[in-house]
């Protein structure tokens, strides 16, 4: 029998919550992540995204654990089913290659003051910062990284590291709060 890790009420997942998640992978063993694994893995994330209502400002796929800020975009949001959903189909495609995750992953939900903008960036630029403090880039270099990104379902061209990618960021998670993920106005058969 395995200890799981205690979790917070199912409310402080939910709404507009930001979560850090980190995943295991089961005895911290490396070897699975490669491009094809990566690809797959920002299909399953996109997927859980779109389906829960969550946008993912920072990941970061390091070789024996992965990082994940979610949040949520609307007021139904759940991070807890979210990742029931993405946890499972993460883990089909690491058995595939031999691997499987930790039982359960590790979360921390952000706190009002955690939540400020200087903070909430300052944690993202941590995440992303990972591979440095790992050495498997030089200082300086994180953003070469090839396992760093960002998520938002619909905006494919949102680069992580790009000059502007904060004041992009924060206009379409405004957007999506207002509008949805789904723009009912595109006229399917315009040119």
């Amino acid at each position: 029998m395995r200890d799981h890790l205690k979790r917070l009420s199912r409310e402080y997942y939910q709404g507009e919550a930001i979560v850090h998640w980190t995943i295991t992978i089961r005895d911290r063993r490396e070897g699975w992540l490669s491009s094809a694994f990566y690809c797959q893995f920002r299909e399953l994330v996109t997927h859980t995204m779109f389906r829960y209502g969550i946008v993912c400002p920072i990941y970061c796929l390091m070789p024996d654990h992965i990082h994940m800020v979610w949040m949520g975009v609307y007021s139904e949001c759940d991070q807890l089913n979210a990742m029931k959903h993405f946890r499972p189909r993460c883990e089909d495609s690491l058995h595939r290659v031999g691997f499987a995750l930790q039982d359960q992953a590790y979360d921390h939900v952000l706190k009002q003051e955690e939540r400020m903008q200087a903070n909430f960036r300052e944690l993202c630029e941590y995440v992303a910062r990972n591979p440095e403090r790992s050495g498997l880039v030089k200082i300086g270099e994180f953003a070469k990284y090839a396992f760093t990104g960002c998520l938002v379902p619909g905006y494919p061209e949102l680069k992580a590291f790009a000059a502007d990618h904060w004041d992009r960021f924060d206009r379409i998670v405004s957007r999506l709060r207002k509008q949805g993920m789904q723009q009912w106005k595109w006229n399917l058969f315009s040119r």
